[in-house]
């Protein structure tokens, strides 16, 4: 992709998550966490969220952080791509 291209495609939303699962063939399943306030109590508490990212070179392994970026529906479920592994799990 040229400057061009990302110029003319405007913004794109990227989010940063854990790699749970690699079990298909190019597509991962990563876990998004964030927290939030609830609404009446104003505790503070985690919501966990799954999403299905296509993994063209199947690089990323459970563990991993990745970074995935908002792209075409590329499936019933898949509707975001793998930028870059940003942090790898530790190997045993």
């Amino acid at each position: 992709m040229t400057a061009k291209e990302q110029s003319t495609r405007g913004t794109r939303k990227v989010m940063e998550g854990k790699v749970v699962s690699t079990s298909a063939n190019k597509t991962i399943t990563i876990e998004v966490m964030r927290l939030t306030q609830h609404p009446l109590y104003r505790k503070t508490i985690r919501i966990r969220k799954k999403f299905y990212v296509h993994d063209e070179n199947n690089e990323a392994n459970v563990g991993d952080k990745v970074e995935v970026m908002g792209t075409r529906p590329l499936s019933k479920t898949k509707c975001w791509r793998l930028i870059r592994v940003t942090e790898h799990a530790p190997t045993e």
